[in-house]
């Protein structure tokens, strides 16, 4: 009775352990996959993870099976993993050692190939005779005997990991710096775990009887519990290749993604699988079980908020606590322009609401004139007032407005121009001279209730509150558009190391011939500085001070774009880009998967849209690396479409 129990015990343990196998070998390979299969390290160990689904999904179905003849099906469709796990480890090995710049001549190539096909060999095989498995047995558990060509697997299988682990070791002896022989390391001593973990360990058992039924269960449970822990050690040094991000960054993401999918899914499962069994106040547990694992999800979920901080500050950002925590709050503080617009628009309802006026609108003042931020009512400045010569006079207008524009009435610190009240806003921020008053950076208008200003005490002081409160946020939108372009150029300057070759790492400085880009004069005059000022200009499309820079300007092509487009310096931009943008779209119907629509989506998608370049990325299927050279290179084919419209007007 007890060995019976025992055994049930390890079953359903052994059930357990072959799900959360299966949780975070497909894990993994989502990641891989979220990460782009262009790197080879990802793409090879992608199949190797492959296997192990495969495998282990078989091993489900032969668990629940019902019939000796649907378990032996899945048993021999097991092999689709146990078949090919052999190539797909020597395959990785490869990847790991041209990775650190040690090519294969072709010798390594051609070997990969005939194991691959000695691979087909032996699914096929098992699949179809009873050369390599045979005779099915259901007693201890649904498992086959060994074939009479099953040595031939044994031969194959243990070659194919001798040379995968010499090449592994080859790879480590190339790695010159602490980091990444540390990680090769790690590598190495968790390399066999998957090939050992789908092993069909039972054809060794000729003879299975109830006698050795522990022990075999035994062994498949601790062979499981260890491909569980390896496989999540394993996406550790894994996670590095591929990406060329800054560790801290490759680190934090792999922890979050480890505890909210792997380690979530598993808990669910534990739950599912052993809850119903047990009892509950004197109820049966498949009572309980929803709520249970809901309740799981959850907790687990405010855990995570509250150890995810710490952990990354203990083990990730532990050298650098003040930089990383400044980087972090950055994202917190700044304002997108959606922000800015509902701090605007929520400015405004104030003023309206107080000040009983059916309509008001704030409007920018910058390099390229008046431009309308935000605006509430129904009664607001047609696109032609804002536009006119008068009214883009204000901007100019000096401190004291002793030469106001032509048409204003001015009574006091507001202006009465046709149907509204003007209201100069300036900038909040010390200068060096304090009696000397800072040019205007908006105007706040308020449809006008009275032909002069009625304000009472109280009403005026709310309004200059108002006032201040406006000039804020458009200063704040000034300095940030100025931080960016700071932080613009930063990026661009560190593109070429961040996103540079990954295998840089391991010591291939081969690679970086392939990133070199010259930075002369091609032969239709398009200069470096030429697409450096397309790059800036399609950054800040949706705002910004580089839009409306003065080389931009003084193109000929943009100021034919202002005649059409009213006077405004934006629009008339914004136009040309437009343009040179679409002149590189394709003919037919749009592919987000075809090569020649590549760079029109990269544009369209990056900088019409405003997406953000993972999500760009992940639609187009690239890795962010090579996302980066494809946009520097539609960057600059536009460059050159908006060079060729200046030369032809």
């Amino acid at each position: 009775m007890t060995t019976d129990l025992l055994i049930l015990g390890l079953q359903r343990l052994n059930e357990a352990l072959t799900a959360a196998t299966i949780i975070v070998a497909a894990s993994m390979l989502f990641y891989n996959l979220l990460r782009g299969i262009r790197e080879r390290v990802i793409r090879t160990s992608s199949v190797l993870l492959g296997c192990i689904c495969a495998t282990y999904l078989a091993s489900m179905f032969v668990a629940i099976a019902k019939t000796p003849h649907s378990a032996e099906t899945w048993l021999r469709i097991r092999w689709i993993g146990i078949a090919f796990m052999p190539a797909a480890l020597f395959h990785l090995s490869d990847a790991l050692l041209a990775t650190t710049g040690l090519v294969s001549r072709g010798r390594r190539r051609r070997v990969t190939r005939i194991l691959y096909i000695y691979g087909v060999i032996f699914l096929l095989l098992a699949a179809f005779t009873d050369l390599i498995v045979t005779g099915l047995i259901t007693d201890p558990m649904p498992m086959m005997r060994a074939g009479p060509l099953f040595g031939l697997y044994l031969i194959y299988f243990g070659l194919a990991a001798v040379f995968a682990v010499n090449n592994v070791l080859r790879a480590r002896r190339r790695c010159l710096t602490p980091t990444t022989h540390r990680r090769m390391t790690y590598l190495l001593l968790v390399f066999l775990t998957p090939a050992a973990g789908i092993f069909p360990f039972s054809l060794l058992f000729p003879n299975p009887t109830q006698s050795n039924s522990i022990a075999l269960w035994s062994l498949l449970n601790v062979g499981n519990l260890g491909i569980v822990i390896m496989l999540a050690f394993m996406a550790y040094p894994l996670s590095f290749f591929g990406s060329n991000r800054p560790d801290r960054v490759i680190r934090a993401e792999l922890v979050r993604f480890m505890l909210r999918g792997p380690v979530t899914a598993i808990a669910v499962l534990m739950a599912i699988l052993f809850v119903p069994g047990a009892r509950f106040f004197g109820l049966p547990g498949v009572e309980f079980m929803p709520f249970i694992a809901v309740g799981i999800v959850l907790i687990l979920q405010w855990i995570y908020t509250v150890i995810i901080p710490v952990i990354e500050r203990r083990l990730i950002y532990n050298h650098d606590q003040d930089q990383a925590r400044f980087i972090r709050e950055i994202g917190e503080r700044l304002l997108t322009h959606t922000d800015a617009s509902q701090l605007l628009e929520a400015t405004l309802a104030a003023v309206c609401d107080y000040l009983r006026v059916p309509s008001a609108f704030i409007a920018s003042v910058g390099p390229g004139g008046v431009h309308l931020e935000q605006s509430i009512g129904g009664l607001l400045p047609s696109q032609d007032w804002i536009a006119s010569p008068d009214f883009q006079a204000l901007g100019r207008a000096n401190g004291s407005l002793k030469t106001p524009v032509e048409g204003l009435q001015v009574y006091g610190d507001i202006l009465v121009w046709q149907s509204f009240w003007l209201v100069l806003l300036r900038s909040t921020r010390k200068n060096g001279d304090e009696e000397a008053v800072s040019p205007p950076i908006g105007i706040l208008g308020l449809w006008a209730r009275s032909a002069q200003p009625d304000l009472e005490e109280e009403e005026d002081l709310v309004l200059r509150a108002l006032q201040a409160r406006a000039a804020h946020v458009l200063e704040g939108m000034r300095l940030q558009a100025d931080l960016m372009a700071s932080f613009e150029a930063v990026m661009q300057e560190t593109d070429a190391v961040q996103y540079g070759p990954s295998a840089l790492r391991y010591g291939n400085a081969g690679a970086l011939v392939e990133e070199v880009v010259p930075d002369s004069e091609g032969e239709s005059g398009l200069s470096r500085a030429f697409v450096d000022l397309i790059r800036d200009a399609l950054r800040d499309y949706w705002g910004g001070p580089r839009l409306t820079a003065r080389e931009l300007l003084s193109l000929k092509v943009v100021s034919q774009a202002l005649e059409q487009n009213g006077g405004d310096p934006v629009r008339a931009i914004r136009s040309v880009l437009e343009r040179a943008i679409e002149s590189l779209k394709p003919e037919g119907a749009r592919s987000l998967t075809a090569a020649d629509w590549t760079l029109y989506n990269i544009l369209e998608m990056r900088f019409i849209q405003r997406r953000k370049v993972r999500d760009v990325a992940m639609r187009l299927a690239m890795a962010e690396a090579t996302f980066h050279r494809k946009q520097n290179i539609a960057i600059e084919q536009a460059a050159r479409r908006v060079w060729e419209m200046e030369q032809a007007a």
